[in-house]
C-alpha cells in the first residue's frame, strides 16, 4: 500500500461523516471496535441480506462472532497498534442460522487515540462459488476423461480381439495408421510391415487396381459393394470399406476376410446391404444388451456420427429409460421370440427425446445368440379422435368438478387418483401387450401389488373353471 504524500493539505476539509462514507462505500463490510475488541458500529458497502445480520454483531465481542477457529486471526487483527501501519489481510468464517459460514477478508486499518480501531471486510463468498464452480469443472473433466479412458480401452481391446482384418486408412494419402493382428495374418505380412505403408499391399496388380477401385468409390458414394481380390501368395480373400470420420479428417475402415464359402457371400452381403439402407432404424444387441451391429438409420437417429460410436454400447444408453423399456423388451423376447409395436424413445445425443415405436425379434438359437430391434419414427403418437366429453377420464373430472362443495376435498383428491392411477395400468397393460409381470415392472410395482390393484379396478377377469366360486359342483357349501 502507498500512502497520499500530503493527506494533511488536501484532506482537512473531510469531516468524519464523510471519511466513514469513503470507508464503508470501498468495502464489502466495515466495523468500529473500542479498545476491548468491542463491535461499536458497522457499515457496509453492499446490501446483502446475509451479510447485514452483521448489525447484530453490535454490543458484542468482536471474537465472539466468527468460528472457533478463526479467533486467533481477530486476536492478531485487535493486536495492531496506534501506528497508521495496516495488518496483512486475515481471512475468517462468520457461521449463520443457515449453517453456510461467510468467509471475509478482514484488514485493520488504523487506532485513534481514543483505542477505537477501523477495521474493513471484503466478501469473499463470490470468489468460494467461483473456486467452487472451478472444482466441479475439473472433477467432470476428471469423469469424462476416465470415461474416454475406458472407451479407447475397449476399442483397443475389440480391436485387437476381432476376428476379422480391420485396416485404419488415411482416406489423404492411403497410409496405413493401424492394423490388427487378424490383418496381419490374413494379409500374410507383420504388422511393421502394414503400418506406415500405402495400402493396398501384397496383393496381385489387378487386385490393386480393384482396391484402388473400391476406396474411389466409398470416398465419392459413401459406401460400395464389397470385393474379391487374389495375394500375390495365391491367397483369395473378402475386402470392404467404408468413411471413418475422426477430429483430425477422414479415414477408410478396411474390412479383410478369408474367402471361403463364395458360393454364400452374395446372398448374405446382399441382406446385410438392404438393411444398412434400410431407412428403418435397425440394431443389432447380444442378449444382453450390449450393441453389436447397427444400420446408418439409427446412427443418424441418435445423432452421431458413425456405427463405430455405438458399438459394444448398451442399447438403453440411447433407446427408452435406462434400465426400464429395453430390459422388459429383453424379458419379453425371452418368453416368444417376438415383440412387436412396442411405445419408446429415443435419446439423441443433442436434441430433445424422439418417440418411437420398437420391434423386436430373438435369435437366441443362432450360432452367435443375439436380438433385433426395429425402431419407427413417431409410430406411437396417433391423434385421439374420441371427443374429449366420452373420453372416461374427461368424464370422471367433470363429475369429480360437480362434487366441489358438497364432498370433502380429501375425498375428492382420493377419488382422482383412484383414475389416474387405474389409466396408469391400463397404458402399462396396453404397452406390454397384457404381460403383467412386465406391466409391473414398468409401473415400478411387485407383482402382488399389481395383481391387489387389477382385482380393485376390476381388471382381473380369470374365474373358477367350474363356474362356482364358493361352491362344490353339486351346489353344497359349508
Amino acid at each position: 500500500m502507498t500512502p497520499f504524500r500530503e493527506p494533511e493539505a488536501y484532506m482537512r476539509g473531510f469531516d468524519a461523516r464523510q471519511i466513514g462514507h469513503i470507508v464503508t462505500s470501498t468495502n464489502d463490510i466495515s466495523l468500529v471496535i473500542d479498545d476491548e475488541g468491542v463491535v461499536l458500529d458497522v457499515g457496509f458497502g453492499a446490501r446483502d441480506s446475509s451479510v447485514a445480520s452483521a448489525i447484530e454483531w453490535v454490543g458484542k465481542p468482536w471474537v465472539e462472532t466468527v468460528t472457533s477457529e478463526c479467533r486467533n486471526k481477530i486476536s492478531d487483527l485487535l493486536s495492531i497498534s496506534s501506528e497508521d501501519v495496516p495488518s496483512p489481510w486475515r481471512q475468517v468464517n462468520h457461521p449463520t442460522e443457515s449453517g453456510v459460514d461467510i468467509p471475509i477478508m478482514y484488514r485493520a486499518v488504523s487506532r485513534d487515540d481514543d483505542g477505537h480501531l477501523i477495521v474493513v471486510g471484503r466478501d469473499l463468498r463470490q470468489i468460494s462459488d467461483l473456486q467452487q464452480q472451478l472444482l466441479d469443472v475439473q472433477h467432470s473433466m476428471e469423469r469424462d476423461y476416465a470415461r474416454l479412458h475406458q472407451a479407447e480401452t475397449r476399442y483397443r481391446m475389440l480391436f485387437t480381439l476381432a476376428s476379422e482384418g480391420i485396416l485404419i486408412i488415411d482416406s489423404d494419402n492411403l497410409r496405413i495408421v493401424e492394423a490388427n493382428p487378424a490383418a496381419s495374418e490374413v494379409l500374410e505380412l507383420p504388422i511393421d510391415k502394414l503400418v506406415g505403408r500405402r495400402f493396398p499391399r501384397g496383393m496381385t496388380p489387378e487386385s490393386e487396381d480393384e482396391v484402388e477401385a473400391l476406396l474411389t468409390q466409398v470416398r465419392a458414394a459413401g459406401h460400395a459393394e464389397d470385393i474379391n481380390v487374389r495375394l500375390a501368395k495365391g491367397a483369395s480373400l473378402l475386402v470392404g470399406a467404408s468413411l471413418l470420420r475422426r477430429e483430425d479428417g477422414m479415414y477408410f475402415l478396411i474390412r479383410i476376410s478369408s474367402d471361403s464359402q463364395p458360393e454364400s457371400t452374395p446372398v448374405s452381403r446382399s441382406v446385410l446391404d438392404v438393411i444398412q439402407r434400410s431407412p428403418e432404424a435397425f440394431v443389432v444387441t447380444d442378449p444382453n444388451g450390449v450393441i453389436l451391429s447397427a444400420n446408418d438409420a439409427f446412427v443418424e437417429l441418435c445423432g452421431l456420427g458413425s456405427e463405430q460410436q455405438v458399438l459394444g454400447q448398451p442399447l438403453d444408453s440411447w433407446v427408452g429409460r435406462s434400465g426400464v423399456d429395453i430390459e422388459v423388451l429383453r424379458k419379453n423376447l425371452k418368453q416368444r421370440t417376438q415383440v412387436r409395436h412396442s411405445a419408446s424413445m429415443v435419446r439423441p445425443q443433442f436434441g430433445e427425446p424422439i418417440d418411437v415405436d420398437i420391434s423386436a425379434v430373438s435369435a437366441l438359437e443362432a450360432d452367435v445368440p443375439c436380438l433385433g430391434f426395429t425402431l419407427r419414427h413417431n409410430i406411437r403418437s396417433k391423434p385421439v379422435t374420441t371427443p374429449a366429453k366420452d373420453r372416461p377420464l374427461a368424464q370422471s373430472l367433470q363429475d369429480m368438478t360437480k362434487l366441489i362443495g358438497r364432498v370433502p376435498l380429501q375425498e375428492l383428491v382420493r377419488e382422482t387418483s383412484d383414475i389416474i392411477e387405474r389409466l396408469c395400468i391400463e397404458a402399462a397393460l396396453t404397452s406390454t401387450d397384457n404381460n403383467r409381470a412386465s406391466a409391473a415392472e414398468l409401473l415400478g410395482l411387485s407383482r402382488q401389488s399389481l395383481y391387489v390393484k387389477l382385482r380393485r379396478y376390476g381388471f382381473a377377469t380369470n374365474k373358477p373353471k367350474n363356474g362356482n366360486k364358493n361352491g362344490s359342483k353339486n351346489g353344497k357349501s359349508n
